[in-house]
């Protein structure tokens, strides 16, 4: 679906916004990716507008914290 280049983009933003999340918490991870999945799906590909909705993903439920 995406480069190589775009695909490490999307990884790095994940892992930035999820820094504070343990990797167990696969539910919340999996959450934010998907949101991050969905923004880049939709042309919003800079670092800027990714981590927004990585955040806003996490912003969202308070379960996920």
């Amino acid at each position: 679906m995406f480069d190589v280049d775009t695909t490490a983009l999307l990884r790095a933003v994940l892992e930035e916004v999820c820094e504070n999340i343990s990797i167990y918490e696969t539910s919340a991870r999996t959450h934010v990716a998907s949101k991050i999945l969905e923004a880049a799906s939709n042309g919003q590909l800079s670092i800027d507008e990714l981590k927004a909705a990585g955040q806003r993903a996490l912003k969202a439920p308070t379960m996920w914290r």
